[in-house]
């Protein structure tokens, strides 16, 4: 059984499909006096936001709220949050302040796509006031405080816009929306509840591995049964795994579900990990960077960010935030796309993997974690535990570089990344790795040969860029032509060493194609 707030009602889900996402339950599933069709299917695969809802969990008891694509959202992950769709808002025959500025500002075109913004514009609200709300943990600090109102951050409303699309392109209204947000600090119904909604969801967490059951209809004298499991602990996972080799393992399911929505496939049985507290640890220690494998990447962001700051300008241009609030950095490894971004930054930072099997663990550089396409050292029943990422050295030059033709929610073309340690003005150490150039995401041996003990200038650069044309032999698709490819990555090693370059004017790490 699987329990969660919906708004506040208590909802207690068994005898449903494991498969059903939250957006068909939403519009289809739920009884015709308690359907949400408000929120909205655009694409069904994350990429325009017309779906989104806000889920919301207890953490060090407070209320975080995080913006989600409902239609890449499967039920079973709900277990012990609450879900608050866009007819939840409005408290009586009152807008919520996030419609209200919606309205005074005409930010709804069409309509089509304006409840998944409003939706976003309710968790930048929700985050953006959070310190108020939460200092102390009591609403009357929020009341008190009288001259504490943040500032309105662009960058962080575009952030929580950049994954709704509108036909109409009406931004502008909507920006202005999200500033007249920024100014508002009146208390909502959420606000006001916030005491009983965190009582209400402590009640209702995982204390066992939960199981969501259905008997599909079938016209045959069998029918199929399809079980979803959500352990709490690395054991009983390990015992399901066992139990069921063929599992399919469902973390922020950002690329799993699409088999749901696009392929039409359904998984006879699921195991959910979002509610085993190890795989979400974030430690850092002296040397390293353990980061559990299902934390998710906007969780990762700040911590990298600070240790990489390349890495974290990636991590903000990795698809939308909506999809950085559920998908996880194991599974963007785990998946073994040739265009995944987070493998080639890793890879040059040396990071290696923890990986897990029937309680045994094992080692293994992420460089040689790759086989070929798709395929990994994975074995049946064993997933990725950690990822451990050694601190930056002092003095090295770490660059990451993504080029895709969109600036914001886009697959890259070529992902290139780039770590060398110089002693003296000579390469002692070269770490290069690309991600579209190959069927995996691969270092480029010849070039950083090329590189090693050489001095690093113009000379040895040009010597290190023609070598990649033995490191790679790319394919042409509707992202990019091989030949671009080749010569993409050889312009990417030139820029990193010019922007090495004393008084150099760095770009970002995102560029159009």
């Amino acid at each position: 059984m699987i329990r969660f707030l919906l708004n506040n009602t208590l909802q207690a889900v068994c005898n449903i499909d494991p498969n059903t996402t939250v957006l068909n339950y939403l519009r289809n599933t739920l009884r015709s006096t308690k359907k949400r069709t408000g929120t909205k299917e655009g694409c069904a695969s994350g990429d325009c936001g017309a779906c989104t809802v806000v889920l919301v969990e207890v953490k060090n008891d407070q209320l975080i709220y995080s913006s989600i694509n409902s239609c890449l959202t499967l039920l079973p992950t709900l277990n012990g949050k609450q879900l608050i769709a866009v007819e939840d808002l409005k408290h009586g025959d009152q807008l919520h302040p996030v419609q209200q500025a919606m309205v005074d500002h005409h930010g709804s075109q069409c309509g089509f796509c304006t409840p998944g913004i409003v939706m976003s514009l309710f968790a930048y609200q929700k985050n953006h006031n959070s310190n108020l709300l939460h200092e102390n943990n009591t609403l009357k600090s929020h009341i008190d405080k009288k001259s504490t109102v943040q500032p309105f951050n662009p960058a962080k409303a575009l952030e929580s816009l950049a994954g709704n699309l509108c036909r109409c392109t009406g931004y502008q209204p909507i920006i202005n929306a999200a500033k007249e947000i920024s100014k508002n600090q009146q208390l909502d119904q959420f606000d006001l509840q916030q005491q009983q909604t965190i009582a209400t969801l402590k009640s209702i967490q995982p204390g066992q591995c939960d199981t969501l059951s259905y008997n599909t209809p079938s016209t045959n004298k069998k029918s199929a049964v399809k079980n979803a499991y959500s352990p709490t602990q690395l054991s009983q996972l390990d015992r399901l795994l066992q139990q069921h080799p063929k599992a399919h393992l469902l973390a922020g399911g950002t690329d799993l579900v699409l088999d749901i929505t696009q392929k039409q496939i359904s998984f006879d049985t699921l195991i959910y990990l979002g509610e085993i507290e190890e795989l979400q640890r974030i430690n850092l220690s002296e040397n390293t960077i353990e980061i559990g494998a299902t934390t998710p990447l906007s969780q990762c962001h700040p911590v990298l960010c600070d240790e990489y700051p390349d890495l974290g300008q990636l991590l903000e241009r990795f698809a939308s935030l909506q999809i950085r609030n559920q998908g996880t950095l194991g599974g963007n490894i785990a998946n073994a796309s040739p265009i995944g971004d987070a493998p080639p930054a890793l890879i040059v930072a040396g990071a290696s993997l923890q990986l897990r099997h029937a309680g045994a663990v094992r080692s293994m550089p992420l460089e040689a974690f790759f086989i070929d396409y798709r395929k990994t050292h994975l074995v049946a029943g064993e997933y990725i535990e950690k990822i451990i990422i050694p601190r930056k050295p002092a003095g090295s030059i770490y660059q990451v570089y993504k080029l895709s033709k969109r600036l914001d929610d886009d697959i890259s073309a070529v992902c290139g990344a780039f770590h060398i340690q110089l002693k003296n003005g000579q390469v002692t150490e070269a770490s290069i790795a690309f991600g579209g150039m190959a069927a995996i995401p691969k270092r480029a041996s010849y070039c950083e040969q090329a590189l090693l003990n050489q001095p690093w200038n113009k000379a040895s650069i040009e010597t290190a860029m023609n070598a990649l044309d033995q490191d790679f032999t790319p394919l042409s698709d509707f992202r990019a032509s091989a030949e671009y490819r080749s010569q993409a990555a050889r312009n990417l090693l030139l820029k990193c060493w010019i922007e090495s370059q004393p008084n150099s004017l760095p770009t970002r790490v995102t560029d159009y194609v």
